[in-house]
């Protein structure tokens, strides 16, 4: 089954403030930004993200990390109100998310050309364990940043993608007051309510709360799948003195959504528009929770002690129909079952000192994840009925576990910043068959980075950097997809040599950045529905390419984020007839542009108008090279009013178009082709008190 994403956003907030002017006597309203992020591990301007530990587990500026950094901040996705991860992250550099067509079941994407759906999520720091069915869905609403980290980068969080990793940053508690109420509907009879309420719970602010909640019924384009949500999730800050405190954070969700998102192929590299789901047999149910907890203490001006721990339990029930191999309608109902759970746990200690004229952070620590997964699974080709009535049987399972030791020193001198990063991983795996035999083996690696950039005082910032990456995978792998014979897969291992260069335009709020990258990838996982059921296979893969990327947020309303990325993606193993041809379904070229204007003055004041392009170039359909993929443009738009203006301060209504010419173009991967999502309308208002 096709892994694409469900979603990642958050929301810059503007509350009304009391301020006074003397104007004939009268006390008047003034309005006040307030920003519903907290700050705490990213700090954001408008579009630009100014510092953050994304790079280093320590803060760093971003214009200075020696290696390639994009941001989504609050602001950028209040104006284009994403509802996906996908959607959210589909205007940043390196990033594909247009390879599987629509599907809400997953989070999904490629970062430089390889998936990282799998080894590159993150969350507050902590890598998001996922089995091959049961995955954590990020909603939209719960999340307040996302910061995108370009290469390998396992010299820090250990099991990490060769392309990068997606950290997603939870809303937590805020200092201020803040309160939010978002109703929202749109196409497909989409209503959304969703409530987000902060502040301090005592008049000394030593206890903060934070809850957000929300609930959704929705149909989709597809006949018989629903988006539907039930969340809620608590936060809580305890700071017990001036260097110590407690974070909880937790989340509970009950999602339904369609079990099938894929069109019948009736040829080879053929996408019709008949739906290949099943209508009444078509929910895919799953019941995720989160609880966890970041801890700090800092002991003195050099050292800071923090631990990080987050359970996560997902169960997951799937019904889904397919057609089986070689283009005959022949069709399969299956159900599936998935319990996963994971625990894990980052312990570090932080080191500021200095030697002669040379600044030190210093961060070492320990980490540990516990994560297993069982399935369960039937199915029929006579009828949905007999499919719901077959008994399920075992179908394997996998315990995972992965003990990292670390050590990182970020150097600043002058100019000049130095990243050097080392870290050991153990890798202890446990497969279980469906007939419960199992199977048992032991991984390690070390990885390294060493970066380095210079800023000069005009704002350029050249950099480079090597860095290596290592990543056990969870599930298993079939070298003969039509076997049906699989084995644990092996792990991923990355390297990378990156320059660049980042520049900061002197007296504005902007960032402007350029990388040219060469990752050499041994045993990467991609996926094959060549017979009607995805499966994972393992490739050796280079891709060599180069990226720009503007953020730009300026005084006078404007903000804009313009990317490009030109990459080439070359299979070297894994594939009879494949080596030496380019990954399918990955565009050479990926271009976007977002520009949004606030006017602040004039009859128009309050109006906000936003306008994007995303651009996917030609691409292969299989990996074979055999055909291609057309390439495909979609025009986004959003047009909002703050009420304040009439008489309703804290309200502000809002119309987001996207895919606005409806296009529902085919793509194809590895031989098995998708159809896009057309013309998407949403209004929200939202009131903030």
């Amino acid at each position: 089954m096709r892994r694409l994403l469900l979603a990642s956003t958050a929301l810059s907030l503007i509350a009304p403030s009391l301020s006074f002017a003397a104007e004939d006597g009268a006390t008047m309203l003034a309005p006040l930004m307030v920003e519903s992020e907290s700050g705490e591990t990213l700090q954001q301007d408008g579009y630009v993200a100014i510092q953050g530990q994304q790079a280093t587990k320590a803060d760093a500026p971003i214009a200075r990390i020696p290696q390639a950094v994009s941001t989504v901040t609050q602001a950028q996705m209040e104006d284009q109100k994403p509802r996906t991860l996908s959607e959210a992250i589909s205007y940043s550099a390196g990033v594909d998310t247009g390879t599987f067509g629509f599907d809400t079941r997953y989070d999904a994407f490629k970062l430089r050309g390889f998936p990282a759906h799998y080894t590159g999520m993150f969350r507050d720091g902590l890598r998001q364990y996922n089995g091959p069915s049961a995955w954590f869905r990020n909603d939209p609403y719960t999340v307040e940043g996302i910061a995108i980290l370009k290469g390998p980068a396992s010299s820090l969080y250990g099991v990490s993608g060769p392309g990068g990793l997606v950290n997603l940053v939870t809303k937590r508690p805020k200092d201020q007051p803040f309160h939010e109420i978002e109703l929202l509907g749109g196409t497909d009879d989409r209503r959304q309510a969703a409530f987000d309420l902060s502040g301090p719970v005592d008049d000394e602010g030593q206890v903060l709360y934070r809850l957000t909640g929300l609930a959704r019924a929705s149909d989709t384009t597809l006949d018989g799948y629903p988006d539907d949500k039930t969340l809620i999730a608590p936060a809580a800050t305890i700071r017990f003195d001036e260097d110590t405190q407690l974070t909880l954070l937790g989340e509970y969700a009950d999602a339904t959504v369609g079990g099938t998102a894929v069109f019948y192929n009736p040829s080879y590299g053929v996408a019709s528009h008949r739906y290949a789901g099943d209508p009444d047999y078509n929910d895919f149910n799953q019941i995720q929770w989160r609880a966890g907890y970041e801890f700090s203490h800092r002991v003195d001006d050099v050292l800071t002690l923090e631990q990080k721990l987050r359970y996560t339990d997902v169960s997951s029930d799937l019904e889904y129909r397919s057609y089986q191999v070689g283009g005959l309608a022949f069709p399969y109902w299956g159900h599936y079952r998935e319990a996963m759970d994971a625990v894990t746990v980052d312990t570090l200690a932080k080191m500021v000192f200095d030697t002669g004229s040379v600044t030190h952070e210093l961060v070492t620590g320990f980490d540990y994840t516990r994560a297993s997964y069982d399935a369960w699974s039937a199915g029929s080709t006579v009828s949905s009925a007999a499919a719901a009535a077959a008994r399920l049987g075992y179908g394997g399972g996998q315990e995972t576990d992965q003990y990292g030791l670390y050590l990182h020193d970020q150097m600043v001198f002058g100019g000049w910043t130095v990243f050097a990063s080392g870290r050991y991983d153990r890798v202890d795996t446990r497969v279980v068959a469906a007939d419960r035999s199992s199977s048992d083996q032991d991984d390690q690696a070390f990885s390294g980075r060493l970066g380095v950039s210079y800023a000069f005082e005009n704002g350029l910032t050249p950099y480079a950097n090597v860095s290596s990456s290592f990543s056990p995978n969870i599930g298993l792998v079939y070298d003969d997809p039509y076997t049906g014979t699989g084995r644990a897969a092996e792990p991923t291992r990355a390297l990378q040599k990156e320059i660049g260069v980042k520049y900061q335009i002197p007296g504005t709020n902007s960032l402007l950045s350029a990388a040219l990258f060469d990752i050499d990838q041994e045993d990467g996982v991609v996926f094959d529905a060549t017979t009607g059921v995805n499966r994972q296979r393992q490739l050796d893969m280079n891709s060599r390419g180069i990226e720009l990327e503007a953020v730009v947020s300026l005084d006078d309303g404007w903000s804009l984020v313009a990317a490009y990325t030109h990459q080439r993606v070359k299979i070297e193993k894994g594939i009879v007839g494949a080596e030496g041809k380019e990954l399918s379904a990955t565009p050479n070229d990926i271009a976007s542009l977002w520009v949004h204007y606030d006017i602040a003055d004039g009859a128009l004041d309050g109006l906000g108008l936003g306008a994007g392009l995303r651009y996917f170039g030609k691409s292969w359909g299989d990996d074979v090279n055999s055909f291609e993929n057309d390439d495909r443009a979609f025009l986004d738009a959003a047009i909002s009013y703050n009420l304040a203006n009439l008489g309703q301060p804290g309200a502000e209504i809002q119309l987001n178009a996207r895919n606005l010419f409806d296009s529902d173009d085919q793509s194809c991967s590895a031989g098995y082709c998708y159809r896009d999502e057309g013309r998407v309308v949403t209004t929200s208002l939202r009131y903030r008190f």
